[in-house]
């Protein structure tokens, strides 16, 4: 099944629709169906994958589409995290530590919290 994400004003994603891959067999014949299904030919859909091997991240609701890095991007979820500029993912201002248990950001604090 292939994927596409609708993008709307500010290139805010608007929805995101599985088109089987017998119509997507290519990313024009996908965005040429949907178009069509929606009666929308001015209609802006990329296509997009959980494999992130198509615009680095699969699209969501409210993501941005980043034309400049043909990338879906998530989000900010924090003021103090910066984007990956290679990843197009955000990354907190320290490293979450990785010993197998949970944590939560603590924006005021600018720490990860164990759950």
């Amino acid at each position: 099944m292939a994927h596409f994400a609708k993008i709307g004003i500010g290139n805010i994603v608007e929805k995101v629709e599985v088109v089987s891959n017998n119509i997507a067999t290519t990313e024009q014949a996908g965005v040429d169906f949907l178009r069509n299904l929606y009666n929308d030919q001015n209609a802006q859909w990329f296509q997009t994958s959980y494999n992130n091997n198509i615009r680095k991240n699969f699209a969501g609701i409210d993501y941005t589409y980043d034309q400049a890095r043909d990338a879906f991007i998530e989000p900010k979820p924090f003021n103090s995290w910066t984007l990956n500029e290679t990843t197009c993912n955000w990354e907190s201002p320290v490293v979450k530590p990785d010993d197998g248990q949970n944590y939560v950001w603590n924006e005021e604090n600018q720490q990860w919290n164990l759950i």
